[in-house]
């Protein structure tokens, strides 16, 4: 989403799991509970964990942020970096001037370009667009008087700092920088508490302020509370926001977060402050930001404290943080339950680390250079960090209703921010393949944020909002992808009815055109169109008509996957009939050059047509969209005027006149591996029986536009959906059919790959792989030959062997026949 802007604990298992063992830290890693995860191969040290280069996507548009986290975990404490931009337009609304100076530098908070830190906020969204999300309640180490107020500091030029990355370190589990003003900060969590250690310079004041109410896009509340004589802060902001400068839809509040502090240092003096006012000696403040006139936090509002720091026995202050989306009470709880008093800052980095040594290590590799290893475990490490733990410690968590819930068995954690559009692709299914329990868990938050909303699935869901960003129903392709990969523990039936109901009755939000274009409210904004027309037309509530009608026909052909694994045919049947209404905006003469799909009028007429432009689209070209019938690519093909036809069209999409790939930046005509809307394409040859250039372009990708550097990762991350098709393309499959379990094949980058999974593991041995040699020769699988470019849906069930042989030189007979390419679906 690139909106406008830009191995295994056998009983002990991640997030909400791993935390009934982290509780006694100290314990346990005396008797090595923490290694109860399968461990890494020899050739990574034992340690994957060591490789991850939290810095690759943080720059170039990725994202990404660079601070720590737990997987799936709750807190992320991270730095936040101010815009500094002078007024401006909003992109694409004329007569939008607004002042966005209290913006961050990028949506997740740090952009690597910068050099100014204005806090440490405790959570983050991972690779998001827009004006990002969360980053709520930083904490920022200043050396100095507190004279003024820091609500008219929205540039952090007085109470922020400037640093260096000769004094960064970000590693798995533990960050750490020297800022400028002479404070060395370094970080660490839990699930849902953090440890920080905050190194002051001798001789000046140590100070500490807690910016209540700065979140990343401001917020309509904010409390602070000092208590000077335990050494403790605590408070709430309430937030929102996400897209909201794009429209007043989501320009609003739906969390609310709390957070208790506890400091080893006493506290000198304090102070809070309460938009221009700064009051020295004050115990409380509150006081929201507002989100602006055009969804920008303004200058001089919002409220904070600030504490000196008594630093003459140790000139480092520790600080542990617990947060809640429930109460202080749960945050305070929370800190007892993952970090409590006595835990030092070593042992919980040391458990940070491990918990996710062993994470990561669920997938082992051979072979490849050192920076193709950092690149494939970073992006398995952000792959692990899109979705968030959102439930507390005992179970409970706020609902979309605003009410407090309990998880009850057989969930065991709530999870909360799904972009839905994004992760159905190839996130959710990675996870799945990996861990199915939590994936499960994944299910039912969504089935449980759906029944809390009225029965309306959100695509894009923040906290305990609902955001409607992006286009089309997600929610269908994400529950089908789950239950597809082995995620079953559930409500399987209740989410397949809610599903089916909300395909079949149009709701007021899908007949409204409120928040449209990019927030439109409905969950199938134009239901109504769709029952009558076959398609979206041109004029209906959606942000592009023809992208929002291939979105249906995708969400469509899940409901009837849905529905199979259900054992409802009638209505198998009748969604497989639904996902074929694609084709009713193809136009065969849409160019003098070729056909393509486009937008179309209700009285069925075809509007002016240019295939280079995103006029009806989503963040992409016509030319890039005509491929996205992932279930149904030989329908397609048919529809183009045969295979051969096909074939030409897909090889100008991926080359330049002169035999170069054009797979990013080449144009609206080519492809564009650096969002949503073309990762499937490169698997199509397989489809066309030219695996050999699927082979080529996945590995082109992952040679160029992916590296071990800051700007290494090619566009918004999104939660880790772009993470996750580098790991599954390193590996050599994908999971192009959305809602299904089929792998479609390309050549994996490592000699081996050994991926462990309590249904089965998955081993890979491609001979001669290396960075040169993407072309498959040959294919064994669990011994047998085969020349089929994909693997059925009993691969992923029940695990197996592959055996490739790779060479530099492609083989042009292997794979090549109808019988050997992947499936296509239609009536």
């Amino acid at each position: 989403m690139q909106i406008l802007l830009g191995v295994m604990m056998r009983k002990v298992e991640w997030s909400d799991r791993w935390i009934g063992w982290s509780a006694g830290l100290l314990i346990l890693l005396a008797v090595g509970a923490a290694t109860a995860w399968t461990q890494a191969s020899d050739n990574v040290g034992g340690d994957p964990a060591a490789l991850v280069n939290p810095l690759i996507g943080t720059t170039n548009g990725g994202n990404d942020y660079p601070g720590v986290t737990l997987p799936l975990g709750m807190f992320a404490w991270s730095p936040e970096e101010p815009r500094n931009r002078p007024r401006q337009q909003v992109q694409g609304v004329p007569g939008s001037m607004h002042d966005d100076r209290g913006r961050p530098a990028a949506p997740g908070g740090y952009e690597y370009s910068a050099n100014r830190i204005s806090g440490f906020s405790l959570t983050h969204l991972m690779g998001t667009g827009c004006a990002g999300a969360s980053g709520d309640i930083p904490f920022m180490p200043y050396v100095g008087e507190v004279t003024s107020s820091p609500a008219d500091d929205a540039g952090a030029e007085i109470y922020g700092s400037t640093f260096s990355h000769d004094e960064e370190t970000a590693k798995v589990g533990y960050y750490k920088v020297k800022l400028a003003n002479g404070v060395t900060t370094e970080l660490t969590t839990t699930l849902r508490t953090g440890s920080g250690r905050f190194t002051y310079p001798a001789g000046k004041p140590a100070v500490m302020l807690v910016r209540t109410a700065y979140s990343e896009t401001g917020s309509t509340d904010a409390r602070v509370k000092i208590d000077a004589a335990n050494r403790t802060v605590s408070g709430s902001v309430t937030s929102g926001n996400f897209c909201g400068y794009l429209g007043t839809a989501d320009r609003r509040s739906y969390y609310t977060l709390y957070f208790v502090a506890h400091f080893d240092a006493p506290f000198l003096s304090i102070g809070t402050w309460q938009d221009s006012v700064a009051r020295p000696k004050s115990k409380e403040a509150h006081g929201g930001t507002t989100y602006g006139p055009k969804g920008f936090v303004p200058p001089g509002k919002g409220s904070g404290g600030w504490m000196v720091l008594d630093t003459s026995k140790s000139a480092s202050v520790g600080v542990s943080v617990g947060i809640s989306y429930v109460s202080k009470e749960n945050a305070e709880a929370n800190l007892r339950a993952e970090n409590p008093a006595g835990t030092t800052f070593e042992t919980v980095r040391e458990t940070a680390h491990v918990a996710w040594k062993n994470a990561l290590s669920r997938i082992e590799i051979e072979g490849g250079t050192h920076d193709e290893q950092v690149v494939f475990y970073t992006a398995l490490y952000h792959t692990l960090m899109g979705e968030n733990l959102y439930s507390d410690a005992d179970g409970h968590y706020t609902g979309m209703d605003g009410k407090v819930h309990t998880v009850a068995a057989p969930q065991k954690a709530q999870y909360s921010t799904f972009s839905g559009w994004d992760v159905y692709r190839s996130q959710l299914q990675l996870l799945t393949l990996l861990e199915p329990e939590i994936a499960g868990d994944f299910a039912q938050s969504l089935l449980n944020q759906a029944n809390q909303n009225g029965g309306e699935w959100d695509r894009w869901t923040h906290n305990s909002g609902i955001t409607h960003v992006m286009n089309g129903d997600p929610a269908a392709p994400a529950i089908a992808d789950i239950l597809a990969f082995g995620g079953t523990n559930f409500d399987t039936k209740a989410a397949y009815k809610s599903l089916l109901q909300a395909a079949i009755v149009p709701t007021a939000h899908d007949l409204s055109n409120e928040g449209c274009e990019v927030e439109c409210v409905g969950q199938r904004p134009s239901l109504d169109q769709w029952l009558k027309l076959h398609y979206i037309p041109v004029g209906a509530n959606a942000w592009g008509p023809a992208a929002d009608t291939l979105e249906d026909a995708t969400a469509d052909f899940a409901v009837s996957e849905l529905a199979r694994r259900m054992g409802d045919d009638t209505t198998r049947r009748q969604f497989l009939e639904r996902a074929q209404y694609w084709k009713n905006i193809f136009n065969p003469q849409a160019t003098p050059e070729g056909s393509y799909i486009q937008n179309r009028n209700a009285d069925g007429t075809w509007p002016k047509f240019d295939p280079a432009s995103d006029d009806g689209f989503v963040e992409g070209s016509a030319a890039q969209y005509l491929w996205m019938v992932p279930f149904n690519e030989k329908g397609l093909f048919t529809m183009l005027g045969g295979m051969e036809k096909a074939s030409q069209r897909l090889n100008a999409f991926f080359y330049n006149p002169d035999g170069s790939l054009a797979v990013t930046q080449s144009g609206g005509l080519h492809a564009e591996l650096s969002n949503e809307p073309s990762i499937e394409t490169p698997w199509l040859f397989d489809f066309l029986g030219q695996p050999w250039k699927t082979q080529e372009a996945v590995r082109r990708v992952l040679n160029t536009i992916w590296t071990n550097s800051p700007k290494g990762m090619p566009g918004n991350d999104d939660l880790g959906e772009m993470s996750s098709w580098y790991v599954w393309s390193a590996m050599g499959m994908y999971p192009e059919i959305p809602g299904r379990a089929e792998l479609v094949l390309g050549s994996p980058l490592f000699t081996a790959i050994h991926i462990r999974r309590a249904a089965g593991d998955i081993v890979v041995k491609a001979h001669g792989a290396g960075t040169n040699a993407p072309y498959v020769q040959s294919l064994k699988v669990n011994g047998e030959s085969t020349m089929k470019t994909w693997l059925p849906e009993n691969f992923v069930e029940h695990g197996g062997t592959l055996e490739f042989e790779l060479s530099g030189t492609p083989d042009k007979q292997w794979g090549t026949k109808a019988e050997d390419a992947p499936p296509s679906f239609e009536p």
